[in-house]
């Protein structure tokens, strides 16, 4: 059965991803910060799945520990997915230059580190997939969310761009868009119910874009032209907005 590597294993959807995938067999390298959270986790996956899952420990920030990390995998995965993600109140993110830095690094810099290295060894080997999670709050910057937006659309954009780089090495790579997701990074915020989606939601859209090699997938489909209808306001107006 293939591998897949879930790295950001901890948190909410990354949680359900490993559901998911362990949940047809596939066996896993579980990676995040809190070993003690990945343990528990692989716990609970074994019990319900009695599939081979493997830890690791990976901080986005550490870049210089990222080909380490992937050096030290017990064999190469079949599939990569960048689950990890962070995002601070807008104003908190203006006015503090760690929280700052931490949202473009985490949401960027961090992903593009370890995407980087992951692909120029699908690439040598001819075959491989890498599905990244980002956000439809790179598709326009709004006043309330650019910080974060502007992170997740440089992440939409480095996606797009090792698409088309790894395509004739036979490497697929996959674009997740989900809109708004209940868990604990959005558990302060007023999420409209018809909108959003859960993390089991996402986890099977991951699982099914990555069996159909999809390219870009909202995950829930109206957001895709939620989000043409954003990116076609005139700036003029798009300006004038408060959202």
């Amino acid at each position: 059965m293939a591998t897949v590597l879930i790295i950001g294993a901890t948190s909410d959807m990354g949680r359900a991803i490993a559901r998911t995938f362990a949940s047809k067999g596939y066996d896993l390298q579980l990676a995040a910060r809190r070993m003690d959270d990945l343990k528990t986790l692989r716990s609970d996956l074994k019990i319900r799945y009695n599939i081979r899952c493997s830890l690791h420990s990976f901080d986005a920030l550490k870049m210089d520990s990222h080909l380490l990390f992937w050096n030290s995998l017990p064999s190469i995965p079949d599939i990569s997915i960048v689950v990890f993600g962070h995002m601070d109140d807008n104003q908190v993110a203006i006015n503090n230059q760690d929280a700052l830095l931490n949202t473009i690094h985490v949401n960027y810099t961090g992903a593009v580190s370890i995407l980087n290295i992951i692909s120029r060894t699908y690439k040598q080997q001819e075959r491989g997939q890498i599905a990244g999670i980002s956000s439809v709050a790179g598709e326009r910057g709004r006043g309330s969310n650019f910080i974060y937006g502007s992170a997740k659309a440089g992440f939409t954009a480095y996606l797009s761009g090792l698409r088309n780089e790894m395509f004739p090495y036979g490497v697929h790579v996959t674009t997740i868009l989900p809109g708004f997701v209940y868990t604990k990074m959005t558990e302060n915020i007023k999420l409209p119910a018809p909108l959003t989606a859960t993390p089991g939601e996402v986890a099977e859209t991951i699982y099914t874009a990555i069996q159909k090699k999809k390219n870009v997938v909202y995950v829930k489909w109206f957001w895709k032209w939620i989000m043409f209808i954003i990116r076609n306001i005139p700036e003029g107006i798009f300006k004038k907005l408060k959202w």
